[in-house]
């Protein structure tokens, strides 16, 4: 009987590694146009694992029900044997159970991409629930709620309020070559919708403060990486790229499905295109496509999220094309005889096979630069030159010895369309690199603010390192490691305010005040300048030589009360001034300072320090944020009410919990 046992365990099939399942590579619109529909259905890798109906997996829950119709679609179960052996459902724009299929592949895939680049599981924004003293305590969100028939309109939205994806229906009304009115169209069937809502869930899982808006940037950059990441999808898509690749004989810099997003969207509500293009747009008077050139001056006049994030957009796909390039000029010299140019007709095959490979690549390494660079921000305050800095240094930290030219083309494609970092002193690759805590300590100690020696400070700085990192690892459960880094968050926060004098030097080369010099104005607790932890994260990255390299990424904040009239700050901020109480006016606004700081746990080191560009103290960047909240200067709308301030006593409370569904209104998905 033990020798059956034993064979039957010796021919137990493994669990599989990867599940397959079929999607729409863009949208329905391009199933049913014979020189798309060949590629537009392909069929999708994403990681396997055991999924109740719904689907329900570690990461996403779909909840299909249609509060418009009344309805509650039955969720389709994809562990189903007759849907394994088919790899999902076939693409179909009318059976819902395809719908919650698509919006599950497109996610997932989308958590991998990030996942890859940090090094580390996805984590979503905790959930602060009120409890009955006043205070708040953070709550473990381990799915993301996915609704894919969730409103009707021409919307969809990442909710951070409900820790959700909303898509939207609606009817089409314009009758042309691309629509039939009557029909329906479903955000959730997009492709590029799907990821760029998955991608906000995503990043503001990683830096919750990004959603408050503090400069024309904030909001501008959600959407630009959130289509960024959607754009470069694209190009993970094996059939997709090689179609493109032929259709456009390897000139991407032609109008092509690769730099279009959200095409049945755009088409169905009257704009004749895709709802964006990185590459040009369409011009209705000339009725054809034109192509975009950069425009250094484009950012001092384009003031609205979306056509402010659509300049930065434009800068890394321009930085992906000359990289792209670079890398395939040796073929077209080589396929052209040296002329460079290529013969009329169909490229080969096999160059069409080279090119295509080449592109992936590119967009691969271009995509991962992107997503790394969201560790290397500040925690607030983001700004385009910023991510430019994040971009730079992160590829430094992931390639120190790469000598091609992938980070000058980034250099040159933001200087080309006027994007630079503010109070720098040059352009050049060591000028944008964030710096590292061994140059601050050095800074601080020869301006004697500093009351220990660096190294005293690093054998203390390793005895929280290896608090941090004793207990994680990425095969750990997500609610444990979550709940351990909470816990690492506490301790670093009594730490820094209660600690000895090495716990007081680190803040200081944090950029937090600390001590009796912050202004009263600064949020306090127990009669001490408070800061906040937003989180301690673990990053394993494999480097470029193939090296793993482990980090402890922090973010730290400090927050002070801000007022739209100038002297009643001056009244507030007086020495000797009490600290607001909990019986005085709210302020007008919250203005934050801090840094995102990068530890190396292996040789306790302070890798980098990236600090918003002042402190707590400030009152310069605190005058330049109450200017643009007033719409002072500029011919910028502040967050969401026209350019008219309103202060957070009088704030629609909807304009705080739910940004996105607020960006996304005036009847576009975004």
């Amino acid at each position: 009987m033990e020798k059956v046992r034993n064979y039957l365990k010796a021919a137990r099939v493994p669990k599989p590694v990867v599940r397959r399942l079929r999607i729409l590579a863009f949208d329905p619109s391009l199933a049913t146009r014979l020189a798309t529909a060949a590629f537009n259905e392909i069929t999708i890798v994403v990681p396997w694992e055991e999924l109740p109906a719904g689907p329900v997996g570690e990461y996403v829950e779909v909840v299909d029900v249609d509060p418009g119709s009344g309805v509650c679609y039955h969720p389709v179960e994809l562990d189903d044997a007759h849907l394994l052996a088919q790899d999902g459902l076939a693409p179909s724009e009318s059976n819902p159970r395809f719908h919650q299929q698509m919006v599950y592949a497109v996610a997932m895939t989308t958590i991998k991409h990030f996942e890859r680049a940090l090094g580390r599981v996805a984590l979503w924004a905790d959930r602060r629930v009120r409890k009955a003293d006043g205070s708040y305590v953070e709550q473990f969100v381990r799915r993301l709620r996915i609704y894919p028939h969730a409103l009707r309109g021409r919307n969809a939205y990442y909710s951070p309020d409900r820790k959700a994806l909303l898509f939207g229906y609606f009817p089409v009304a314009a009758k042309d070559e691309h629509n039939t009115p009557g029909t329906v169209v479903f955000t959730c069937l997009s492709h590029d919708i799907i990821a760029h809502e998955t991608t906000h869930a995503l990043l503001d899982g990683v830096h919750p403060r990004f959603s408050e808006p503090t400069n024309p940037d904030v909001h501008a950059f959600h959407e630009a990486f959130a289509d960024i990441v959607a754009l470069f999808q694209h190009f993970t898509y094996p059939t997709v790229l090689e179609s493109q690749i032929r259709c456009t004989r390897g000139d991407l810099d032609s109008e092509s499905l690769l730099g279009q997003l959200a095409q049945q969207f755009g088409r169905a509500t009257g704009r004749g295109a895709a709802l964006r293009d990185a590459l040009g747009s369409f011009d209705p008077q000339a009725k054809r496509w034109v192509p975009r050139r950069p425009d250094p001056h484009a950012l001092d006049r384009t003031w609205g999220a979306h056509a402010r994030g659509a300049i930065l957009v434009a800068a890394v796909f321009r930085a992906f094309l000359l990289i792209y390039r670079a890398r395939t000029a040796d073929l077209f010299r080589i396929a052209s005889q040296g002329t460079g140019k290529l013969p009329d007709g169909e490229i080969h095959p096999d160059l069409t096979t080279r090119l295509a490979s080449e592109a992936a690549h590119c967009a691969d390494r271009v995509l991962q630069m992107c997503i790394r660079a969201i560790d290397y921000c500040p925690p607030v305050d983001i700004t385009f030159g910023g991510f430019l800095r994040g971009i730079i240094t992160a590829d430094l930290d992931y390639s120190p010895e790469e000598k091609t030219s992938f980070r000058i083309v980034f250099i040159e494609s933001f200087r080309e369309w006027g994007i630079y970092p503010r109070g720098i002193v040059g352009m050049g690759i060591d000028a944008l690199e964030w710096p590292t805590g061994e140059d601050l300590m050095k800074e601080m100690m020869a301006d004697g603010s500093l009351q220990n020696m660096p190294d005293q400070m690093r054998v203390q700085l390793g005895r929280f390192v290896l608090e941090a990192s004793r207990n994680w690892n990425l095969e750990s459960d997500r609610f444990n490691v979550w709940q351990d880094l909470v816990r690492v968050r506490q301790f670093l926060w009594t730490w820094l305010r209660e600690g000895d004098s090495l716990g007081r030097d680190y803040a200081r080369l944090f950029g937090l005040i600390i001590d009796h010099s912050a202004p009263p104005t600064v949020k306090r607790k127990d009669g001490q300048p408070s800061v906040e932890i937003h989180s301690v994260r673990p990053a394993l990255r494999r480097t470029a030589a193939g090296m793993t390299s482990t980090d402890l990424v922090i973010e730290i904040t400090q927050r002070r009360d801000g007022y739209f009239c100038p002297r009643k700050q001056e009244e507030m901020d007086a020495p000797g001034s009490p600290p607001r109480g909990a019986r005085d006016p709210k302020p007008d606004f919250y203005y934050r300072a801090g840094a995102t700081i990068i530890i190396d746990p292996a040789t306790r080191e302070v890798r980098r320090v990236i600090r918003t560009p002042g402190t707590i103290a400030d009152n310069g960047e605190l005058d330049r944020m109450r200017r643009f909240l007033c719409r002072e200067g500029s011919g910028a709308d502040n967050a969401f009410d026209g350019g008219l301030a309103r202060s957070l006593s009088t704030l629609d409370p909807r304009e705080r919990v739910e940004p996105f569904a607020l960006i996304h209104r005036m009847g576009e998905v975004r």
